[in-house]
């Protein structure tokens, strides 16, 4: 772990997403922070000493899906799958499908394994498993603004955590999406291995791009302050958290997720930035969700 000392930061971005606003003085207190996200080798190691089972892996009730086959009522998760050309980018559909046997253990589904993957981040997490993680290391997951604060490495109100030029010199420096979104690659095309970019000014890796990050901030359509009445979580949700809620899924809580992932691209979703932040229903982990933890100094 790295630890970051006390510090007041501009938080937020009035340049991009509306629920990035307003831009805010935030203080955050000395915390530390894993260097690197969690792995599949950390979260192997967390399995085998407790016999944890993740959201992914477990049965699906009946009573929580009405009206749906329970022949599709089997333990999965959301793959993204690229298309094979330009696509309607509103439709979140074209590129995320429902896998049966998808989890942690099989990040693509059956027939897949981590067993070549030690040191990608394990994703297919949904937030209770980030939790039981973090508990059973002795550490929590962080905060928004600790993560915000973490991921601008010490350069305070730029877009970017190395400046505000996506790509200095034309050189990536995170794991998005580069090319056109969600057929056209030309990057790594999945979660990379971590540290492969360089780190930030605190000597993190991948605060920014690789994979989304679990927060414990529940959601809200813009930043609170501490003058302001709480705001209900969830009531700005996620294309896929409204499509459920159409489809009469229960309202399942949102928590933040920060820090984008490599899918992640100008021409969709500019989020690899560290002011970016998404909703996330905690009982949905996905191929790009992830997490790192913390602990207090």
């Amino acid at each position: 772990m790295v630890l970051i000392p006390a510090g007041t930061f501009q938080m937020g971005s009035a340049d991009f997403y509306p629920d990035e606003r307003p831009v805010h003085e935030r203080s955050v207190a000395a915390f530390s922070i894993d260097r690197h996200e969690v792995t599949n080798a950390d979260y192997a190691r967390f399995v085998a000493d407790t016999g944890y089972v993740t959201v992914a892996e477990r049965d699906l009730d009946p009573a929580a899906f009405p009206g749906a086959d329970p022949a599709d009522l089997v333990p999965g998760s959301m793959v993204f799958t690229p298309t094979s050309g330009p696509v309607d980018l509103g439709n979140w559909r074209n590129w995320w499908r429902w896998q049966p046997g998808a989890s942690w253990r099989r990040p693509f589904g059956p027939g897949s394994s981590v067993d070549d993957r030690p040191r990608h981040p394990v994703v297919h997490i949904a937030y209770e498993d980030a939790v039981a993680y973090a508990a059973w290391a002795g550490k929590r997951l962080p905060t928004e603004a600790e993560h915000e604060y973490a991921a601008r490495g010490g350069v305070d109100g730029a877009r970017f955590a190395w400046g505000d030029d996506p790509y200095p010199d034309g050189v990536p420096q995170a794991n998005s999406w580069l090319g056109h979104f969600p057929y056209d690659n030309r990057g790594v095309g999945d979660a990379a291995p971590v540290g492969s970019y360089p780190a930030n000014g605190y000597g993190l890796f991948d605060m920014i791009g690789n994979v989304w990050e679990w927060t414990t901030d529940f959601y809200t359509p813009r930043h609170l302050r501490l003058s302001d009445k709480p705001v209900d979580a969830g009531k700005r949700q996620n294309l896929l958290a409204a499509a459920s809620a159409q489809e009469g899924f229960p309202d399942i809580p949102r928590r933040v997720l920060k820090g984008g992932s490599q899918l992640c691209s100008p021409d969709y979703c500019l989020r690899f930035r560290p002011a970016a932040r998404s909703p996330q229903a905690e009982d949905t982990g996905m191929s790009h969700i992830g997490f790192r933890c913390a602990r207090d100094a």
